[in-house]
């Protein structure tokens, strides 16, 4: 049950975070230049005033949608998601950020689950046409549905969530919340709360009454500063000595979780935080405090950026209250019910806790893990998800079937677009920083060489002993298993008059201008799509290994292919490619997936650096004619 509310909280709080700062950008405009803000009475205020409706109506749940989407679907599914949302916002004046957590997920399921049923059906060349399409007639089925289903339901739940506050509220019951938000915070389990319930409803009450108290129940630094000051005072050994920093980045910094090691140390002394920000709510109830938008992090200078005008005493106060009354129950909690403890234990169990909250598992020094027995997708990412990862995700595949793993979806995709439902992300290790942030859930195997990465074979054999299989000896590059080149599709996307051969050698910015040239004059691009070449070539290298490289544009100048194309280029005498020898230069201009096979082809012939000499030595036109266009 509680990896399902960590689950379902997580996918919440996916949604609404990385769309906080327009949250911010909202609240501040509003803050500032409403009526009754900071700046109303200025003379443009009012015509910078009519923004903030529209940002919360259309901006901010259009955003949610969008995120939504793009987490289930990818790039489609983000638009799709959007569509849908802006169906729901049709249909009410209500804001429709609820609407927004439905409809951009749906979206992005909808055609993730399309895209799955025409996976191998479309005719090559028609790709494009199928994806517009089909994105916008999903799209445009779901926005009419969310006018007439998903909009009025969820009217219909805002309201009785709203009347369930309400009711909490004019009963003078609103503190208690804390008595749960306070525990959920320490299990993170508290996102499902803040971003399914209290931030849509508070960024409501906040647009009719210009503020929220629901904005501060979970965000409100006291209680923590409280808990770790009665450290400073009452704690012993390594823990009062740390306390008095970890105080500092809690409070100023906003990083609540901070505090949380120093809970699990002294689980009773939870009592602390709980009914300190119970009396802060109470504070803040009675002197009419409130945040104009979500305050995010927690930090005493969001709180107060958040402050509408004439709050800040109701605010300081709320937060002063908690403290105080956190401080003084620590204190009392530590000095009798104390108990020697480990604050490395705990915070261990604090990075349990968090990655059991982002769906994956503690790192140990080799890495993230994951549980090796529930592997059913690996993604390989480059930073444009066209050359490089396919070639890597065409290798491993191939291993996989010659080791008889069966089960396990091999894809490519952009560093950017690592889909959320992956288990492990094998990436050059330049980028695996960027895909850790993309894919926190996943295992991150970065790899120094796309073609013949020795982490292949360790991948293959842990996945057959996770199979109860016998377990295969681990084997080089040059051992492993020859790929078979794909079947021929019929089309010859490398004309003969596009390989090259016996080039001298050049410097690798020459070698990319004379691909774009050879392009250009075959009319697979545009003369501009050369300086995209040089531009991803700038920053990430297209060397992959196995003494190959694959020059390609950015996915700005995807605009600029005109079909896509092949060309092929070699340098007996090799070429220093930042550190790299190269000596087989395949040009790509990709469109869709077409160029795939052409690439799982190379794969299957110059897998090592010595099946690549061997080819480059021995090239022959008519030969890798054949050979790369699947004719041989």
């Amino acid at each position: 049950m509680k990896e399902r509310v960590q689950k379902f909280g997580r996918f919440l709080s996916g949604m609404v975070m990385p769309n906080i700062g327009a949250f911010i950008a909202w609240g501040l405009i509003a803050a500032l230049f409403i009526p009754d803000g900071w700046l109303g009475k200025w003379g443009p205020a009012a015509t910078i005033n009519n923004m903030v409706g529209p940002m919360l109506s259309y901006l901010l749940p259009i955003l949610i949608g969008y995120t939504g989407g793009k987490a289930v679907g990818g790039q489609k599914g983000a638009v799709a998601g959007a569509l849908a949302t802006l169906g729901a916002i049709a249909s009410t004046t209500s804001t429709m950020f609820i609407g927004a957590m439905i409809c951009g997920p749906l979206g992005g399921w909808c055609i993730k689950k399309f895209d799955e049923k025409m996976e191998g059906h479309i005719p090559a060349g028609f790709e494009m046409v199928v994806n517009n399409f089909s994105v916008g007639i999903i799209g445009g089925i779901l926005a009419v549905l969310s006018i007439f289903a998903i909009g009025p339901a969820c009217v219909k739940i805002t309201d009785v969530l709203g009347a369930g506050v309400g009711l909490l509220v004019n009963n003078g019951l609103l503190p208690l919340t804390a008595v749960l938000v306070e525990p959920a915070k320490v299990l993170f389990l508290n996102n499902a709360i803040n971003h399914g319930v209290f931030t849509p409803i508070g960024t409501e009450q906040a647009m009719e009454m210009g503020k929220s108290i629901l904005f501060m129940i979970e965000s409100n630094p006291g209680p923590g500063l409280g808990l770790l000051l009665a450290y400073c005072v009452a704690g012993k050994g390594e823990t009062r000595s740390s306390a008095g920093a970890a105080a500092v980045i809690q409070f100023v910094g906003g990083i609540h979780e901070i505090y949380f090691p120093y809970v699990l140390m002294n689980p009773i002394v939870i009592l602390g935080p709980m009914i300190g920000n119970v009396c802060g709510i109470f504070t803040l109830s009675m002197l009419n405090g409130g945040l104009v938008a979500a305050a995010s992090p927690g930090s005493i200078i969001a709180e107060m950026l958040m402050t509408p005008k004439g709050g800040y005493v109701a605010n300081i106060a709320g937060i002063g209250v908690a403290a105080a009354v956190s401080f003084a129950i620590s204190v009392f909690l530590l000095k009798f019910f104390g108990k020697d403890a480990s604050l490395a234990e705990a915070q261990a169990q604090v990075a349990a806790s968090k990655a059991a909250s982002k769906g994956q598992a503690v790192e140990s020094s080799t890495g993230a893990e994951v549980d090796i027995h529930s592997v059913k997708k690996i993604v390989f990412a480059c930073d444009a998800g066209m050359g490089s990862s396919a070639m890597g995700a065409t290798m491993l595949r191939n291993k996989l079937k010659d080791a008889g793993i069966t089960g396990i979806e091999v894809i490519h995709h952009p560093v950017s677009e690592i889909p959320g439902d992956c288990q492990i992300v094998v990436t050059h290790h330049e980028l695996s920083g960027r895909a850790a942030q993309r894919a926190p859930q996943a295992r991150i195997i970065p790899i120094h060489n796309f073609m013949g990465a020795p982490e292949y074979d360790i991948l293959v054999n842990e996945l057959l002993d996770a199979r109860k299989g016998p377990a295969a000896p681990a084997v080089t590059p040059a051992q492993a298993p020859k790929a078979e080149a794909p079947a021929p599709s019929g089309d010859t996307l490398l004309e003969k008059k596009n390989i090259v051969l016996g080039c001298k050698t050049v410097t690798p910015e020459e070698a990319i201008r004379a691909c774009g040239r050879l392009m250009v004059e075959s009319g697979y691009v545009d003369e501009a799509y050369i300086q995209g070449m040089l531009d991803r070539e700038a920053s990430f290298s297209v060397a992959i290994g196995s003494h190959v490289a694959i020059p390609h544009g950015t996915n700005d100048v995807k605009p600029l292919i005109r079909r896509t194309g092949v060309v092929v280029m070699t340098y007996p005498d090799g070429i220093d490619w930042n550190g790299d020898k190269v000596k087989l230069v395949v040009g790509i201009a990709a469109k869709g997936e077409e160029h795939l096979e052409v690439l799982g082809r190379i794969v299957a012939i110059a897998s090592t650096d010595e099946d690549t000499d061997k080819l480059v030595a021995s090239a022959d036109a008519d030969k890798l004619f054949a050979s790369l266009n699947g004719l041989a």
